[in-house]
């Protein structure tokens, strides 16, 4: 099978596209032909030797993967060869993928690939991120940083299902637009932030924030929190970690709150599969649609990480092969 081969940590641009050998599902894994693999900003990181889980060298990039199983591990009684499934596992940027069967879960009818990889990182973390983190409630103010971006076009959708007003925060026009697309109440810039959320808040500020950005925006939401929110840390998009005034928290009682789906759903695999149950009712529903920007060749994955990382893409970024 073809696939991206990540050699040693370094340069994006160092990415293999090349032929090697097609895995086999050990005992309770399944075998699945790629549709799409969802491409991710911890991608990137990953493959440059940035993120907190260092893989052992060569290995494959890319944790989502929709498709069809082609083989079934010994022990499998879930999934039938040819059913099509998402999962979240390691290895997607290939033709093929191994998952546990464990954590795939079964496509409702006629559900696009690209949508389905969406809604297990960007759409499962914003979910995780306002449920069971932020516990949001309808009538409060949500405001979302990245607003154009996979997870934040989910946090405006989910806020929206849940109840909330939501405040986009983006750095162009286009992005604005987007947002505002997605249905946000409000689309602001990261000028004056903390004015304009406290003007739009009548004084009150934000219940909840959703930061994937950190640096100055962090600073900012630092400031403009309302009693008892919940300023949830995403992630740090700027490339900046920002540092928190402490006597902020204390004046004005509001909570920091960190978010890690990755690990949460390793804790708590019943809450995990509760989640994605709702995720995908609503989808079926009606009520929430991944923004898709793109579906790119395999072979494009370094030059699609390189505009996730620098925060040029919109929406989510899927790989076919």
């Amino acid at each position: 099978m073809k696939a991206i081969v990540c050699e040693e940590f370094g340069p994006l641009e160092e990415l293999q596209f090349k032929e090697v050998a097609d895995p086999t599902p050990g005992k309770g894994q399944v075998l699945i032909r790629t549709q799409a693999a969802g491409v991710n900003y911890p991608d990137g990181l990953t493959v440059q030797g940035l993120y907190q889980v260092k893989p052992e060298r060569p290995f494959t990039p890319g944790s989502e993967v929709a498709g069809e199983i082609v083989a079934l591990g010994e022990g499998v009684n879930r999934f039938s060869v040819g059913d099509r499934v998402v999962t979240y596992c390691s290895g997607g940027y290939a033709e093929l993928a191994v998952a546990s069967e464990a954590t795939c879960f079964a496509l409702p009818e006629g559900m696009d690939a690209a949508d389905a990889c969406a809604m297990i990182i960007a759409w499962g973390t914003s979910h995780h991120a306002l449920k069971q983190r932020a516990n949001i409630q309808p009538g409060e103010t949500l405001v979302v940083f990245g607003a154009a971006g996979a997870t934040g076009t989910a946090a405006i959708q989910i806020g929206k299902v849940m109840g909330a007003t939501v405040i986009a925060v983006c750095s162009s026009d286009a992005k604005k637009q987007i947002a505002k697309e997605q249905g946000a109440d409000h689309v602001i810039g990261y000028d004056n932030l903390k004015d304009e959320v406290k003007a739009l808040t009548g004084g009150k500020g934000a219940d909840v924030v959703y930061d994937s950005v950190g640096g100055d925006a962090f600073k900012a939401a630092s400031r403009f929190m309302a009693p008892d929110g919940r300023l949830l840390i995403i992630g740090f998009a700027s490339g900046e970690i920002p540092q928190l005034p402490v006597n902020l928290t204390l004046v004005k009682e509001y909570s920091v709150v960190g978010v890690f789906w990755g690990n949460w759903t390793r804790r708590d695999p019943a809450a995990y599969l509760a989640n994605m149950k709702e995720l995908f009712g609503w989808y079926t529903d009606g009520k929430i649609k991944p923004l898709i920007e793109g579906r790119y060749p395999l072979a494009d994955a370094a030059k699609v990480l390189d505009r996730v990382m620098n925060r040029g893409a919109v929406g989510k970024i899927a790989l076919v092969p």
